[in-house]
């Protein structure tokens, strides 16, 4: 693996090992963004207000309904929406209480998570007996093959199952070759090429193979093709016919906005679909399509993909995408992503060092590593409640996390003394470690101020014990240990 590129012809990109993912918002830009934005300023506005009137919440449906249809939401679905939430609104629990605003919020949220489908994320049906068959349907472009890879990770890693994927698509150059290599990076098995056979009977060998050799799962990568043509669903149906899946999953590009509804639409029409898995989910899209599935398909978003990697698959929680787009965060997904990516042993060595005031730049450099594993510093931040408004106080600036590498380059070019001692470093050393990082000296001079501050903290904390750090508050740690201006007061502890 470690950074070895696939051609993905699904997409039209690489899939690298090395790339950075994550749920709904990895991106630079998160899913979602113009319509959190628009709605967070109609409930500011509300909020300001503080007695509503039947007539406020009718200018603020109006408002709510231009902001869902710029975001490509389908208009059956934001007019249903709108006259849901203006019949709660309209009720003497919102417009009596204390709080009118954030009852009008609290009624949004509910309905924005109808809309998505409900609380709680809609499992895999796995139930059927071994080998259990998934069909993965859609478009050419859509990323179906990488999603087949994705899917096989997540069930042999996290279900323990034993995966077989097989490629269906005979209609694109190397499509097989490419099925193949990503089982190989998935380590799931994948079966055999054999030239010449039609998809239905490649489904039929796929299934035997299944249970001749007791797989749990076969997943099954139809052909795409550019648009939808009779041709297409008749090749499914007959796959369908022949293989009787548990689950047939339509994968749809989020980024198509209502181009992926209509394709839902249409496939769920001619060959029945219980799922549908969204890619693209951490481009600048405006969201429609993931607030329009359910409502005109009726079939539950299951999985979404963000990234390139092939670990970056989740699940979809309706009440948590709902909690991203009024700007209330997702913490839950924030410690799940911590859950599943972070390096814990390490971690808690680190913090038991932290603790005795011990704390070198090797574990600092391990901080960093740790960071980049969570993905893009303002996809995490997006995960937290009110960032959005923070973000639009800094100007929508994007944050600069090149700085963290400019950091790991610095003490990667340190002597394993340097590193443990960083007093050590003088001018000449500084000079020598900022030419074999291609940094400036006084990059290694911040880096090193840096680390004395947080050093001191430290040492501080362990000075002070969990007890007095309770009792003085985490003033304490800062420089001065606490004391009020004018040196009165205790003594420094660092």
């Amino acid at each position: 693996m470690g950074g070895t590129d696939i051609p993905d012809t699904t997409s039209g990109t690489s899939l690298r090992e090395g790339s950075r993912s994550g749920a709904y918002s990895f991106g630079e830009k998160p899913l979602f963004e113009t319509l959190s934005g628009k709605l967070s300023g109609v409930f500011d506005g509300l909020a300001k207000r503080g007695t509503l009137s039947e007539a406020d919440v009718t200018e603020a449906m109006r408002e709510v309904r231009l902001a869902m249809l710029d975001a490509d939401v389908a208009l059956p679905v934001v007019k249903d929406f709108v006259n849901k939430v203006r019949e709660r609104a309209v009720g003497h629990e919102v417009l009596d209480s204390i709080s009118p605003g954030q009852a009008v919020a609290k009624v949004v949220n509910d309905a924005l998570i109808d809309a998505l489908g409900g609380a709680g994320a809609v499992p895999l049906n796995l139930s059927a007996v071994p080998p259990v068959p998934i069909l993965m349907v859609g478009l050419q472009g859509s990323g179906k093959t990488t999603t087949s890879g994705k899917i096989a990770l997540r069930l042999a890693t996290r279900e323990r199952r034993k995966v077989l994927l097989a490629s269906l698509d005979t209609q694109r150059p190397a499509a097989q070759l490419q099925l193949q290599q990503l089982a190989e990076r998935a380590g799931v098995a994948s079966l055999p090429i054999i030239a010449g056979q039609s998809p239905v009977e490649i489904a039929r060998r796929a299934m035997d193979v299944g249970r001749r050799e007791g797989y749990d799962i076969v997943i099954l990568d139809t052909a795409g093709r550019l648009s939808i043509d009779e041709a297409l669903m008749d090749e499914v149906r007959a796959i369908r016919a022949e293989t009787q899946p548990a689950e047939t999953l339509l994968v749809v590009d989020a980024m198509t906005g209502q181009d992926a509804v209509n394709t839902a639409k249409a496939f769920n029409e001619a060959v029945g679909v219980t799922g549908v898995v969204m890619t693209r989910m951490d481009g600048d899209a405006r969201g429609g399509a993931a607030l329009s599935m359910r409502a005109i398909t009726g079939a539950p978003i299951k999985l979404t993909g963000s990234g390139e990697k092939l670990d970056a698959l989740e699940e979809f929680h309706p009440e948590r995408v709902a909690g991203r787009i009024l700007g209330l965060g997702d913490i839950a997904g924030l410690v799940e992503k911590a859950a599943d990516t972070l390096d814990h042993e390490e971690s808690e060595k680190i913090a038991a060092k932290m603790l005795q005031g011990k704390f070198d730049l090797d574990d600092y450099a391990a901080q960093i590593r740790q960071i980049n594993k969570m993905g893009s510093i303002s996809g995490i931040l997006n995960m937290l409640p009110g960032m959005g408004k923070l973000k639009e106080a800094m100007g929508d600036k994007d944050i600069d996390t090149s700085v963290l590498g400019r950091h790991q380059a610095i003490i990667s070019s340190m002597t394993k003394a340097e590193r443990k001692t960083p007093a050590i470093i003088k001018a000449s050393r500084k000079k020598r470690i900022a030419a074999g990082s291609g940094t400036t000296v006084q990059e290694v001079n911040r880096l090193l101020k840096q680390y004395d501050t947080m050093s001191s903290m430290m040492k501080r904390l362990n000075r002070l014990g969990v007890k007095g750090l309770m009792r003085q508050g985490l003033s304490a740690l800062m420089p001065g240990g606490g004391r009020p201006p004018g040196g009165g007061g205790r003594p420094p502890f660092g």
